[in-house]
């Protein structure tokens, strides 16, 4: 066997011992009860993990004993997966591209608009249906939580930089207003 096919069937066990923890970890997200924050990960992280299982298989089978059948079609799955792979962060970079931040004097952290972002992506947020799925994964993170551990008094909180998740959305909408005045009242009420 050569130096190509030795070095093809070593990589191919590696991802192949990889995908166990891959499959075992979208069975344990199956078992878990309904989430809707992990609900579209759950199949499709062990299915990842059996494609990967086969791909991997049959490139170390097609490697090490020098099946070219075997080995045609780890290419052919293999040009698959990467393409497939590239259009996914083409896609990724093009919806993310755009922040939506922008800086305000006084303050450590970035404002945020929906106006910022990609058009998918805020056509995408604004659907009612989507955001329904959203917004509970929201409110069951410890986020807000964390604040009032982190930040003593608001001047803290103000000029601290913190991620786009902990700031609040822009003050000059009315929910935000409310946002704004119910930490200032119940997070800071020293400030």
């Amino acid at each position: 066997m050569g130096v190509a096919n030795n070095i093809t069937a070593f990589l191919n066990f590696i991802a192949f011992l990889c995908s166990i923890p891959i499959i075992a970890s979208g069975i344990w997200l199956a078992s878990k009860p309904d989430n809707e924050c992990i609900h579209l990960f759950r199949w499709p992280v062990v299915l990842l993990g059996f494609l990967i299982l086969l791909v991997s298989l049959a490139g170390f089978v097609g490697a090490y004993w020098y099946k070219e059948t075997l080995l045609a079609f780890y290419l052919c799955c293999m040009a698959i997966l990467i393409g497939l792979l590239l259009i996914l962060l083409v896609f990724a970079f093009v919806v993310t591209r755009a922040d939506g931040g922008y800086d305000v004097p006084g303050r450590g952290y970035r404002e945020y608009r929906l106006q910022g972002f990609s058009s998918w992506l805020r056509n995408h947020i604004v659907d009612s249906k989507n955001w329904d799925k959203i917004r509970p994964c929201l409110a069951e993170t410890d986020v807000c939580s964390k604040l009032t551990q982190n930040y003593i008094t608001a001047d803290q909180f103000f000029t601290a930089h913190i991620s786009p998740l902990q700031v609040i959305p822009a003050t000059n909408s009315l929910i935000s207003s409310v946002i704004f005045i119910f930490i200032q009242v119940h997070v800071f009420p020293n400030a």
